[in-house]
């Protein structure tokens, strides 16, 4: 999820620790819960600093190892740890569970979204999404608000949100419902056998769709029950071009990512670009998560970018970017 659906969830689940009698009744105990949870609910996407090192170190990273199970048990120890020194006289046994909660709920809430994680680290890098709640939800932060209003208004927290996450809790398994029926009409409707997915967007009743064929892939939306194609896409032919771009290390990070890439391979004036897109992001004039590679006709890689894009004529821009960075 967003970073400001994270910060409203650590403040409810700090409400929702009210119900705890050792939090209710220790006023210590309850501000360094809050500092647990507020920062367990941010800590899993701290890996955002890898920014710094470049697009391809992030994407390789970010959401990996940072939402592992052996890191949920990291983050909870380190945060917990570290404020205890400062309230030293608040049960820790108490402040630990509820920062593991905090961070607990951070990466179950990411796994319902289109990006995902790859939450079942060590056991698997297999990147994990349910894809039936936007990155940003109006209906979670929404309740989340009316919460914040009742527990200021004088109502009891722990009573407030405990009402909250059995809504929200509810709201996650209707997604999961609606995303089941529609696709089953998706699958009804096209009629051939394929990998088929659909993702969420900010509209309850507009969702992305993506089909995998052995023909083809193929892109549309469902909206109010009315399905639309926009593109499909026919697979190309291998080439020197594609192989030689698919070492470069951004392309491999887009690659190591994506489920659902179409390359195509186009003659420029310098010699040859390689683009990768992933077809989850379609906008409405392109798909916004690409990598590119240019190569000159002696198949030297010149410079290359991987990232979101959303106007085309900001391409030449990043790679200039990126190139200088390099």
């Amino acid at each position: 999820m967003d970073t400001g659906t994270h910060v409203a969830m650590g403040f409810g689940l700090a409400g929702l620790a009210y119900l705890d009698p050792a939090v209710s009744a220790n006023p210590e105990l309850a501000g360094a819960v809050l500092l647990g949870t507020m920062i367990g609910s941010q800590a899993p996407d701290f890996d955002t600093v890898l920014k710094f090192a470049g697009n391809a170190r992030y994407i390789r990273n970010h959401r990996g190892w940072s939402h592992s199970i052996p890191a949920v048990l990291v983050w909870t120890g380190l945060i917990s740890g570290g404020i205890h020194l400062f309230h030293p006289s608040a049960s820790f046994l108490h402040l630990f569970l509820w920062t593991l909660l905090a961070v607990a709920v951070h990466v179950s809430i990411d796994l319902f979204n289109a990006y995902g994680t790859q939450a079942a680290r060590p056991f698997s890098k297999r990147w994990i999404s349910f894809n039936v709640i936007n990155i940003f939800d109006p209906f979670i932060m929404g309740i989340h608000v009316i919460g914040f209003i009742l527990w200021k208004s004088g109502y009891n927290p722990g009573a407030v949100f405990s009402g909250v996450y059995a809504i929200m809790l509810a709201y996650v398994m209707q997604r999961v419902w609606i995303y089941r029926h529609l696709l089953k009409k998706v699958k009804s409707q096209f009629g051939k056998e394929g990998h088929y997915i659909l993702l969420p967007t900010l509209s309850w009743f507009r969702w992305g769709i993506v089909v995998q064929t052995k023909e083809a892939s193929h892109v549309g939306e469902i909206n109010r029950g009315h399905i639309i194609w926009y593109d499909t896409f026919v697979g190309q032919e291998d080439n020197v071009w594609i192989r030689i771009a698919r070492q470069d290390k951004n392309a491999q990070a887009f690659l190591s990512f994506t489920r659902y890439p179409y390359v195509t391979s186009v003659k420029r004036e310098f010699g040859h670009e390689v683009r990768w897109v992933d077809l989850r992001y379609r906008t409405k004039t392109h798909y916004a998560f690409m990598a590119i590679v240019h190569l000159d006709e002696e198949l030297n890689i010149i410079d290359s970018y991987t990232g979101w894009v959303y106007r085309e004529h900001k391409i030449e821009e990043k790679l200039v970017l990126a190139f200088e960075k390099s």
